[in-house]
């Protein structure tokens, strides 16, 4: 049977290195910094949210959205509508740029959520922002983010 030790070092092997930030208010219409990137690339193991409090607003969408240091801004996902998600909905990044950020679709939705599979994007030095299209959007979400670093001097923060 997994002890902790052991399940830990396995997700480690499949995902990558693990963090996690404090439950962030969603933005009103804009980019909210979930993640700092510095030092090299990292390829996106997992990335998912947890709605910590109900989600509302006149029709909220949300998307990812990877910021370099040196470069334009680029959607790491298209939007889905997150209007009235309740605690424990869980948004995940697809592994395909250009696809829809993943989230249930139905009521009843906190227990579980499509994961990404394996592989990932690939992110350079910068941040990873939460976005958010509604300006009357209220509740919050707690990301977290596994990855691999790519390059020998790569470190991610929470922000």
């Amino acid at each position: 049977m997994p002890t902790p030790g052991i399940n830990s070092q396995l997700r480690n092997a499949e995902l990558g290195f693990r963090v996690q930030g404090a439950p962030k208010t969603v933005p009103l219409n804009a980019t909210q910094t979930i993640f700092t990137v510095a030092g090299g690339r990292i390829m996106v193991g997992l990335l998912y949210g947890v709605v910590t409090t109900i989600i509302g607003g006149t029709t909220p969408a949300a998307k990812l959205v990877a910021t370099p240091t040196v470069g334009s801004a680029n959607d790491m996902c298209t939007v889905l509508t997150i209007t009235g998600d309740e605690v424990g909905t869980m948004f995940v990044l697809p592994v395909a740029v250009g696809s829809a950020l993943i989230g249930a679709a139905a009521a009843g939705k906190s227990g579980s959520a499509s994961g990404p599979g394996l592989g990932g994007q690939i992110v350079a030095p910068g941040t990873i922002g939460f976005n958010d299209s509604a300006a009357d959007a209220t509740g919050a979400i707690q990301w977290s983010l596994f990855y691999i670093p790519l390059d020998p001097a790569t470190t991610v923060v929470a922000n």
